[in-house]
């Protein structure tokens, strides 16, 4: 049997495992809560766990601002939310997490726009695609999953920080992956896409953007905005079918009667943007609608301070700029 076949196999074995674990662990948000008069962001709310994610903030009262790259998906995925909740307080904004001047145009448009953001919900990643550089130098699946999402997230802070009080914090809700687990962080190489296969770009951004997390909470030690990362667990979205290839569709396909529907992925996220309970947690990581840990690494202060480092200078901000973001 061949390295290539015994791997294929390995890998069947550990997704029906971990699809029939998540079908009997699946837990669902609870909150009833309103939010009338609040305003949301999901970032890849067109599609998949982000698109439920929206329909049920959107069906709670919120004005809700999707966003992703593409505009027929976001006019599609309007209608989608209009339609299952009779809202007319949807918006679609175009936002392309591999560009900073994308990223750093919605922004100014928010900020400009919008009077107030009290949940901010970094939903938008691609799984291990064919990789590139990006034109700002960064490999594709770290700036969307990573670096566009803290470019965005920092930039963002003043509103939330505005909108956040005492008893209601502003809530930024990051969305990691179980894949966090085999991230390594290596500074000379966080962009290398030749030294890296994709699954492992993956999991390196994920665990990126944990550690973010957990620097950022320090940084916003004294002011009302909780921040929080969840594992949504294996999902049958349209990220699954990234793999591409043949035999990745095929995989994908029979495996999805085991992984969590887009709806019961959302539930997390979910959980954690609404739960009274959730909004008095930050730094912290959420599985199954319930608090738990990431992988030690993750918490590392050393590592996450470097990292800060690393992440300012790649996405060109300045000390003066970050500090502003800040304060």
């Amino acid at each position: 049997m061949s390295a290539i076949l015994l791997v294929v196999c390995a890998i069947i074995i550990v997704a029906l495992i971990t699809g029939l674990y998540q079908k009997s662990t699946n837990a669902i948000c609870k909150s009833k809560k309103r939010l009338d008069g609040k305003t949301v962001i999901v970032t890849g709310g067109t599609a998949g766990m982000g698109l439920r994610i929206a329909v049920d903030l959107a069906d709670r009262g919120a004005r809700v601002i999707i966003a992703c790259p593409f505009s027929n998906e976001g006019e599609e995925a309007l209608k989608i939310i209009k339609d299952e909740t009779e809202s007319d307080n949807v918006v679609f904004e175009l936002l392309d997490l591999s560009s900073i001047e994308s990223v750093r145009k919605f922004a100014a448009k928010i900020k400009k726009r919008e009077e107030r953001l009290d949940i901010i919900i970094n939903n938008a990643g691609v799984g291990p695609v064919s990789e590139f550089i990006t034109e700002d130098g960064m490999s594709f699946i770290m700036q969307v999953n990573y670096f566009g999402t803290v470019l965005l997230t920092l930039l963002l802070l003043s509103l939330l920080k505005k909108s956040g009080t005492l008893s209601e914090p502003a809530r930024i809700v990051n969305t990691s992956s179980f894949l966090h687990n085999i991230g390594i962080i290596n500074f000379n190489k966080l962009n290398d896409i030749k030294h890296y296969y994709s699954i492992q770009l993956y999991g390196n951004s994920k665990l990126c953007l944990v550690l973010f997390s957990n620097e950022l909470v320090k940084k916003l030690r004294s002011s009302n905005v909780v921040v929080n990362c969840v594992d949504p667990g294996l999902v049958g979205t349209g990220i699954s079918y990234c793999i591409g290839t043949i035999f990745g569709y095929i995989l994908i396909t029979l495996l999805n009667m085991l992984f969590k529907t887009p709806w019961e992925g959302a539930q997390t996220a979910l959980h954690v943007a609404l739960d009274k309970r959730a909004g008095n947690v930050t730094g912290g990581f959420f599985k199954n609608c319930k608090l738990t840990s990431a992988r030690q690494s993750a918490y590392n202060e050393n590592i996450a301070t470097e990292l800060w480092k690393e992440s300012m200078r790649l996405l060109k901000l300045s000390d003066e700029e970050v500090e502003q973001c800040l304060k």
